[in-house]
């Protein structure tokens, strides 16, 4: 039985093909598109922007829980996708239907008029029309790459903007240097707009703190003006207007706290009460951040064993799912890894070493710039895991569960991966 393409990934293909580059920054193309398509960015309701290496996705996530207890509507956009491409375009709450997407795409395709633009830029214009025509309340936008140049920062005045923790990550586009990256995610402050600043290292929070002097972005820094931490089994935030005390997160991994912590002082900074506070950190829905996964042909592989997906895949993505492995019921862990040739993967296996009784490197099947398990096999063997390859992640699921039922498995180290995993496991 075949099954018929739908419409937009035609289109989705054909606008693969626009431009030679996946990633080229820079504002031009998208400002040219968005002034043949009148100026949607100008009409979409009021933008909550956020920028940062890790955290963006679950902060947003947590930030949209909250204010959807309030009763708001609210747009939000986010990439990548893991299984289909309307996980990016979120309107008043519901995922874009097909036929919406589909008509978007074909008006934007006509726009541009078959000109040079990134897919990114071509399908964030698109969004920006979605959110145009749609009520909502708010729009929460996340930053694709960086900031600056991000095809996002196309908002003069957002009502606010956050930024999570930066670290050394797409070095190629954005600096060497984390001073340099810190500079690229501040530029999206924008003059007088508040900005909501998760934890940073001094170099990187000295960058952003001087831009902000600069634009007169009055500052919501942790550490200075808000904290967030657990206490006895719950998660406490203290701000300038006083003690929340939380349940934790249900996003797993101390990691969350921080995350919890500046969609809290976001959504204070905004007027939110208590109740739509613990509705952000205890109903937010984030796929493929250490997410168990309970059903579907992989965990009927795994038998006994656990089977959990996260898609962190840079030196700080290692750090979180080391400390919250560290934090789980101990038992023999597994790690099922497939990485990007882009991506620091000595970085990313230093902290999880000592969690893992093994690895198995799978390629990532349909990525271009996947490492092979071969690569990925070695990578891990200079981080000192005892590790070997597998054809597929079933099969690597199976081979595990048969060898040591009971344990843990942790499928990680790409988004990509991830989303192949949701998508075949249904």
């Amino acid at each position: 039985m075949t099954t018929t393409q739908p419409a937009s990934d035609r289109i989705l293909e054909r606008l693969m093909s626009l431009h030679p580059k996946i990633i080229d920054l820079t504002l031009d193309r998208v400002h040219r598109l968005l002034a043949a398509l009148d100026h949607p960015e100008r009409r979409v309701p009021p933008v909550i922007h956020v920028a940062g290496t890790n955290g963006k996705g679950s902060t947003q996530a947590m930030i949209r829980a909250g204010l959807e207890a309030m009763g708001d509507r609210v747009h939000a956009y986010t990439s990548p996708h893991l299984a289909r491409f309307h996980e990016r375009i979120r309107l008043a709450g519901t995922l874009i239907s097909e036929p919406d997407l589909t008509a978007l795409l074909e008006e934007c395709e006509a726009a541009n008029g078959g000109e040079p633009i990134t897919f990114f830029e071509i399908t964030t214009c698109a969004a920006f029309l979605a959110f145009a025509r749609t009520p909502a309340d708010w729009t929460l936008l996340e930053v694709g790459l960086g900031g600056r140049l991000d095809a996002t920062n196309v908002v003069d005045h957002p009502r606010l903007t956050i930024i999570t923790p930066v670290s050394v990550d797409h070095q190629q586009y954005l600096g060497e240097t984390l001073p340099e990256i810190a500079g690229e995610k501040a530029g999206i402050l924008k003059r007088g707009v508040p900005c909501v600043v998760g934890p940073q290292t001094e170099d990187g929070l000295a960058v952003i703190e001087a831009r902000a002097a600069r634009l007169g972005c009055p500052m919501l820094v942790h550490g200075q003006h808000w904290r967030a931490w657990e206490e006895r089994g719950r998660l406490i935030f203290q701000d300038e207007n006083g003690l929340l005390d939380l349940p934790l997160p249900n996003l797993p991994g101390p990691h969350q706290i921080d995350n919890a912590g500046a969609a809290l002082a976001a959504l204070r900074h905004l007027g939110a009460d208590e109740a739509a506070c613990e509705a952000a950190v205890t109903r937010a829905d984030w796929p493929a951040r250490m997410q168990r996964l309970r059903h579907g042909p992989l965990v009927d592989a795994a038998g006994s064993s656990e089977l959990w997906l996260d898609g962190g895949h840079n030196p700080a993505g290692g750090e979180a799912v080391a400390a919250t492995l560290a934090r789980m019921t101990a038992k023999p862990t597994h790690l099922i890894l497939g990485m990007l040739n882009t991506k620091d993967i000595a970085g990313y296996l230093r902290p999880v070493a000592a969690c893992a009784q093994s690895l198995t490197a799978v390629s990532i099947p349909g990525e271009a710039n996947t490492l092979s398990a071969e690569q990925t096999q070695a990578a891990a063997r200079a981080a000192g895991i005892e590790a070997d390859t597998a054809e597929s992640v079933l099969s690597a699921v199976a081979r595990i569960a048969a060898a040591d039922p009971g344990s843990r498995i942790l499928i990680c180290g790409s988004l990509y991966l991830a989303g192949g995993v949701l998508r075949e496991n249904g």
